[in-house]
């Protein structure tokens, strides 16, 4: 065995017993370079009707005002800031699997980051949009910016966490849209070559001119690891921000400290949801099974538990800190969220976000598709519930009983949130027709190490114990693209003297 072999009892990354370089570049590019099927045009017709529907809305709030949504005096907070903070929590997943885990030489990112990184560029531009919106006065959007004051603007007030706000997502944004071009250019440049006419100069305009030699190959490595440095602290940065937009503030059920540590483990868990629900679909559609494998359906399903189970403590110890702090507000706060007239809200929240991520502790459920898909959007309609029920819940019963009131959305704000997963859904789908939607470069540095047939000439060497490869075996029982019934061959009962001490 080579030395560089990696160990038989780590599951493959990469499945299929044939697998060549070439035919790595031609199973990911065929949905690029072949004819948009029936489903990518069926579901691509559906998300732009939903664009459509966001842009006749977000044109009538314009032309109308504000007065168009459901806002009122005393919740001057609903719809808008809940779908914005629901679109910065979805954008999290691709810089956390994008720099954290490539920081951490995680090779099973490999897959899965490239479309993690486009789910991110186009989460924070739905969320952008909500805060234009959100202005009254979108013409005057700039204004946000520290312009001269001769320019014809006062300084904005650099004390204020909705300013914080406006710099940690535009530079969340600038570095994540580096970073996932960056790690575009070679599989740009391979698309260059096998195209022909007006698609070959155009990917050769945005190839950059990449050649493929061992200086570029170095300096794209460096880059990415200086980029993965640099995002790395915007995991927690920017929905620590956020979450400061309401910590800040003294109305009870915002005023808390725990709420960063908390937006930010509850951001990686709807943005990891959000990764699963895109993939599973795009796996099978394209048919990447071999590529997106059950190891990595199963590994982000871990990530969902973890964060699942830190959000889960956060809800329990916000009630804690309400009793403990013997403050009545604050108490009736969480009294009002749990059986007020948000009551059902509430406890939406806690059963999509609480008690269903407990069931992928079950391995069975873990790894079976249709039942992590459905899970995944379960998550996600949880984790819109939670920022629902912060929001509303803490504004819409104040300090003075006779200012209470309900909120109510319009068929605005229904039609603006529902018109930004068409816009979402839109611009994914032209990016799985126009890009590569799994890093080439990336997956074939995994055809030696880390692939079934690598590992299926380890087993045939015979250097390995009985043990492990047993051990192997077992493992591959769980993944839907390979055929474990073809290894039992190699399965073998321990002789009596390995079991001798």
């Amino acid at each position: 065995m080579s030395q560089n072999q990696e160990s038989i009892l780590r599951e493959p990354l990469l499945t299929g017993k044939e697998k060549t370089y070439s035919s790595i570049t031609n199973d990911i590019l065929k949905p690029v370079e072949g004819r948009a099927s029936r489903a990518w045009w069926i579901g691509f017709i559906a998300a732009s009707c939903g664009a459509l529907l966001w842009l006749g809305a977000i044109s009538y709030t314009f032309y109308t005002g504000l007065g168009a949504w459901g806002l009122n005096k005393t919740v001057g907070w609903a719809w808008d800031i809940t779908g914005f903070v629901w679109w910065v929590g979805i954008g999290h997943a691709g810089t956390l699997i994008s720099a954290v885990l490539l920081l951490f030489r995680q090779n099973w990112r490999n897959s899965i980051n490239r479309s993690a990184e486009a789910m991110t560029i186009f989460a924070v531009i739905c969320a952008a949009t909500y805060i234009i919106a959100h202005m009254g006065r979108p013409w005057l959007a700039y204004w946000v910016f520290p312009l001269p004051n001769q320019f014809g603007s006062l300084w904005v007030n650099f004390n204020s966490p909705l300013v914080w706000d406006t710099f940690a997502i535009s530079t969340y944004f600038s570095v994540s849209l580096l970073f996932w071009y960056t790690g575009l250019l070679p599989d740009i440049a391979t698309i260059r070559d096998r195209a022909n006419g007006l698609r070959r100069k155009i990917y050769s305009v945005f190839s950059f001119g990449w050649s493929g030699s061992v200086k570029t190959w170095q300096r794209f490595e460096a880059v990415s690891l200086i980029l993965a440095g640099i995002s790395t602290p915007l995991v927690l940065s920017v929905h620590t921000i956020v979450s400061m937009d309401f910590a800040t503030s003294v109305i009870p059920g915002w005023h808390t400290t725990i709420f960063p540590p908390y937006f930010v483990a509850g951001a990686i868990f709807s943005g990891f949801a959000m990764v699963l629900t895109l993939l599973l679909v795009a796996r099978k559609v394209l048919g990447l099974e071999d590529y997106i494998t059950m190891f990595h359906i199963e590994s982000m399903n871990k990530i969902i538990i973890l964060t699942g189970s830190i959000v889960g403590v956060a809800y329990l110890t916000e009630f804690f800190i309400a009793w403990y702090s013997g403050s009545e507000y604050e108490q009736y706060a969480f009294i009002n969220r749990s059986t007020g007239p948000y009551w059902w809200a509430y406890w939406m929240m806690m059963t999509c976000n609480v008690i269903s991520p407990q069931l992928l502790w079950f391995k069975k459920i873990r790894t079976n598709i249709k039942a992590t898909w459905i899970l995944s959007i379960v998550v996600n309609i949880g984790m819109w519930f939670e920022r629902f029920v912060i929001i509303v819940t803490s504004l819409h019963r104040d300090y003075i009983p006779s200012s209470w009131a309900m909120f109510y959305p319009t068929w605005i704000d229904v039609s603006v949130f529902i018109g930004s997963i068409g816009v979402f859904f839109t611009l994914f789908l032209l990016f799985l027709r126009w890009l590569p939607s799994v890093a080439i470069a990336e997956v074939k540095l995994l055809l030696k190490t880390s692939s079934e047939q690598a590992k299926l000439k380890a087993i045939e060497s015979g250097n390995l114990s009985v043990e492990q490869v047993n051990e192997y075996i077992s493992s591959l029982e769980k993944f839907d693209t390979v055929d474990a019934s073809a290894y039992y061959k190699f399965k073998a009962v321990p002789q009596e003297n390995d079991n001798k001490q």
